[in-house]
């Protein structure tokens, strides 16, 4: 392969699924009224409420819109509104320190020596831009955010498109083949790949479920790039 760039999930690839469903969710799901009842009148707040009543296609009050994105949470949804609220309330969490960003041992390691070696890294997760800061800001490996040159989340395309994965190296000004994703979830690998990017699969433990026709690994200290 002659990668230029590396374009990585989070969930299930540089972090624990367990550590966004055990701990961010339930966090999120805790303090999420009383933010919106606090931070209602901010404009980046108000603008996501106005966007929750739009996608429901009806009219919301605070508390009606509160109850809308407990809805969602508990659906998983992957709205755009929900993601962005939910990253202001971690925010706040990471501030207070209370919440501590997780990432595998082996995630800091890889990431500092690719970067060092002139490749470009990038995120993509359904979480917002926002929320992907906070987890590689606050870790405790130190911040890992001057490792990456982008950030990208649900207002690129789905994660199982591949016109996402288009937009992303259009982006990034590199041809498919030029670009690695990695991911646990195979259907986003293989929108990837008719995308034109190389692919490979983390299968961090044994819920992950196996793509055969994408290279796999069971950690980043695996991943060869020649």
């Amino acid at each position: 392969m002659s990668i230029k760039a590396i374009v990585t999930d989070i969930e299930g690839t540089t972090s624990s699924i367990d550590f966004v469903h055990q701990t961010l969710f339930p966090y999120a799901k805790l303090h999420l009224r009383s933010f919106l009842r606090a931070c209602a009148r901010r404009p980046e707040v108000a603008a996501h409420v106005h966007a929750v009543a739009a996608e429901e296609d009806r009219q919301l009050t605070l508390e009606d819109a509160a109850d809308v994105l407990e809805r969602w949470m508990a659906e998983d949804r992957k709205a755009t509104p929900l993601k962005a609220l939910q990253g202001m309330v971690w925010a706040q969490g990471y501030a207070a320190g209370e919440l501590i960003g997780h990432v595998y041992a082996d995630t800091p390691v890889a990431l500092r020596q690719w970067h060092d070696a002139g490749l470009q890294l990038y995120v993509y997760s359904s979480g917002s831009v926002e929320a992907q800061q906070l987890i590689f800001g606050h870790t405790e490996y130190g911040d890992l955010t001057p490792l990456f040159s982008g950030y990208y989340d649900t207002r690129i395309g789905a994660k199982r498109e591949a016109s996402a994965y288009r937009a992303i190296l259009e982006d990034i000004g590199l041809r498919g083949d030029e670009v690695l994703f990695l991911s646990d979830i195979g259907e986003e690998l293989d929108a990837a790949r008719e995308a034109g990017l190389a692919t490979m699969q983390l299968l961090r433990d044994a819920k992950a479920k196996p793509f055969p026709h994408h290279a796999a690994v069971s950690d980043f200290s695996e991943i060869k790039l020649t």
